[in-house]
């Protein structure tokens, strides 16, 4: 485990603040961070594609000027049918991913284990390319070379540019397919309400619209966990990139609509 806090470390570097990254390097950190944080980005990119898909598909259907039933059954498809997708495809590619650096892992160890002294040679000459001397990198590397399995995760990294992951295949996807669910009915809850409460009916595209934009800018302004970059300009591209595809979807529905009655 780090022996620092690495959230409190970003956020002083963020804030400029040297103080605070003395601290963050002196105070252990929460065990339950690196826990919680290991499925953010599942979870932020899961929402954002479950919100933004859905409420594309109720802006192309309110362009088109369909009935809230229409709404409400490709609304739900979508959610069920591209969250499966999503999900499938996260634990695909994390299995994946994982497998292949497992693979060249044991690969490594077999080198080190069958010609240390070409494995030895290739670090050292890796160092010299960041700018060590010859003997300082053979220093380092001598002195790695006394841990077989420090070694290969060195190796893993400074040679492959891979980075083990302690990420489960099966938990990227279920927590993809459940953020995609839950933020991807926010477009759907006004049209939902509407069939209990007809009078809202005229306004439920105008109330998706509202929740949909909050939650956007709240999800771009959390997705700054990950980018590292400024909540508000964050949130504020993410309602601009959505609002622009959502713009397009009803454009075609409205295109589509006239074409449908020969206008």
């Amino acid at each position: 485990m780090l022996t620092r806090d690495l959230q409190a470390a970003k956020q002083a570097y963020a804030a400029g603040d040297p103080v605070g990254s003395r601290q963050a390097h002196e105070d252990p950190p929460e065990e339950h961070q690196t826990g919680q944080g290991r499925y953010i980005k599942s979870s932020v990119y899961g929402g954002l594609d479950g919100i933004i898909t859905t409420f594309a598909v109720v802006a192309g259907v309110a362009g088109a000027s369909l009935s809230a039933g229409v709404v409400l059954i490709l609304g739900f498809a979508n959610l069920i049918a591209d969250g499966l997708s999503m999900a499938i495809g996260d634990y695909l590619s994390t299995k994946a991913e994982n497998e292949y650096a497992a693979a060249e892992r044991e690969r490594e160890l077999w080198e080190i284990d069958h010609y240390p002294e070409g494995e030895k040679r290739e670090l050292v000459e890796l160092y010299v390319a960041k700018g060590m001397t010859e003997a300082d990198a053979q220093v380092v590397v001598d002195g790695i070379a006394r841990h077989r399995r420090a070694w290969a995760d060195i190796m893993m990294v400074e040679e492959l540019g891979i980075l083990q992951s302690a990420e489960s295949p099966l938990a990227n996807a279920a927590v993809t397919f459940a953020s995609f669910c839950v933020f991807g009915f926010v477009p759907l809850v006004a049209h939902v309400a509407s069939f209990a409460l007809p009078a809202l009916r005229p306004y439920a595209f105008a109330a998706s619209c509202g929740m949909t934009a909050t939650t956007l800018f709240a999800l771009g302004a959390i997705k700054v966990r990950i980018t590292g970059r400024p909540w508000l300009r964050s949130g504020l591209e993410m309602l601009l990139v959505s609002g622009l595809a959502a713009a397009a979807a009803y454009g075609v529905g409205f295109v589509l609509a006239g074409l449908g009655t020969g206008g």
